[in-house]
């Protein structure tokens, strides 16, 4: 069971191994991000609760998605009580159920290896049919559109290092991912490795 109201820096390693689901793609996360509200110059939520950023001071489990370069949807899984504002990016995952339906909306060739259909958040993002009307639902809602199922063991050898694609605390050792994994979208900079 992860505790979704612990600081995302804390779920952020959980969540690895771990199952998200939107309709009929599942993805298992191998790589994710943890962004700690107020306190992190990073985080969409720093400045407080406004625009985008409201739905991070919500219920944890809250889906937040955010338009990325201006074209892909980014989902990420808030975390901590609500008002906290820290959320867990979902960076990279291996599609497990429903791969057809993830290589469609990627439009990727047959040719290309399974790996790259989650691989990065934007890709991650279309691979599960990220849309920003998703924003604000919770995991296991009355929709049933999310659902997280917890990894049932170890997920495997967790690798810690700085976040990607940031210009603001890009230091700070919140990028977690599982080591030898395909489907991870970096391998920069790594401070620590430990068991999932």
């Amino acid at each position: 069971m992860i505790d979704l109201s612990a600081r995302a820096d804390e779920v952020a390693p959980q969540l690895l191994g771990a199952v998200v689901r939107r309709g009929s793609v599942a993805v298992r996360l191998t790589e994710v991000e943890a962004y700690l509200g107020l306190d992190d110059p990073a985080s969409h939520a720093h400045r407080g609760e406004r625009g985008r950023a409201a739905v991070m001071f919500g219920a944890p489990g809250s889906i937040y998605v955010y338009v990325s370069y201006g074209i892909h949807r980014a989902g990420n899984i808030v975390c901590s009580p609500a008002g906290r504002a820290s959320a867990v990016l979902l960076r990279a995952g291996e599609v497990v159920d429903g791969a057809a339906d993830a290589r469609e909306r990627r439009g990727l060739p047959a040719d290309r290896p399974d790996a790259l259909l989650a691989r990065g958040p934007g890709n991650l993002g279309r691979a599960l049919g990220l849309d920003l009307s998703d924003n604000g639902l919770l995991l296991g809602g009355p929709d049933g559109l999310f659902g997280l199922t917890a990894p049932d063991g170890p997920a495997g050898r967790i690798l810690v290092g700085p976040r990607i694609g940031i210009s603001r605390a890009v230091s700070a050792p919140l990028r977690f991912w599982l080591a030898d994994e395909p489907s991870v979208s970096g391998r920069r900079g790594v401070f620590r490795v430990g068991r999932g």
